[in-house]
């Protein structure tokens, strides 16, 4: 009889406990009630205690893992959205891109007839050197290697190198010089992919400063480069 009312007043407690169900989870309850009725199923009164309190650990990590779920779902669900709004980004930079690509175009075409006139009447530009050297600078390399770059698909325009060198020194090594640094100039722009047949080569050798100083003597070490068209009809052909 003793026992029935222990057993009884444990039951009472074990399963009387509003505040305690109220601040629970649903897994947390039904974790109490599994572990109750395994627990008293097995062991009795004692049985039911201890079966109640594994029931509660068990449903606490149930609580814990179902946070973690919805924890990652909502970041996969901002990560999904992310991407939607990456793609739609990318979609309307591709489209901006070919517009731009359409104005260039154009603004290429608008551009053709004057650079055509510009380019029978000759564009001219000297192309420096050091005392004494038939090789330019790297920074003027970079340079002279872009515009050719730009020419080497322009089969109507055509190129004319003229080398000079100051003229301090014997005549015969300037006449030389003058002819070396020509040729690198050509060699350059043949590296680039234009074809030899479009440049031609002039040496003159000293070319008179306008004034008897450095800076008048470093115009005169160079190399003129003429762009030039001979054949106008062919080019507006291209148009």
């Amino acid at each position: 009889m003793f026992k029935k009312a222990v057993f009884v007043g444990l039951l009472v407690s074990t399963f009387s406990l509003p505040v305690y169900a109220e601040r629970s989870s649903k897994e947390e309850s039904a974790g109490i009630g599994l572990g109750a009725v395994i627990g008293a199923v097995t062991g009795g009164p004692v049985g039911l205690i201890v079966g109640a309190a594994l029931g509660a650990k068990v449903g606490g990590e149930m609580h814990e893992r179902g946070s973690e779920v919805e924890s990652l779902t909502a970041s996969l669900d901002d990560s999904r959205k992310q991407v939607v709004s990456l793609e739609e980004n990318l979609r309307s930079l591709d489209g901006e891109i070919r517009t731009l690509d359409g104005e260039l175009r154009e603004a290429r075409e608008f551009a053709k007839p004057e650079l055509i006139t510009l380019l029978a009447a000759g564009i001219e530009m000297d192309l420096l050197f050091r005392t004494a050297e038939d090789t330019l600078s790297v920074t003027t390399t970079g340079k002279l290697g872009q515009l050719a770059a730009s020419l080497v698909n322009n089969t109507d325009i055509q190129i004319r190198l003229d080398g000079f060198a100051d003229e301090r020194g014997d005549a015969g090594y300037n006449q030389e010089l003058s002819v070396r640094r020509a040729e690198h100039v050509r060699d350059l722009l043949v590296a680039t992919g234009i074809n030899s047949s479009r440049i031609s080569i002039n040496a003159h050798g000293e070319s008179p400063a306008a004034e008897m100083n450095v800076d008048s003597f470093a115009l005169e070490r160079r190399v003129s480069m003429t762009i030039f068209v001979t054949d106008e009809p062919s080019v507006a052909a291209t148009r």
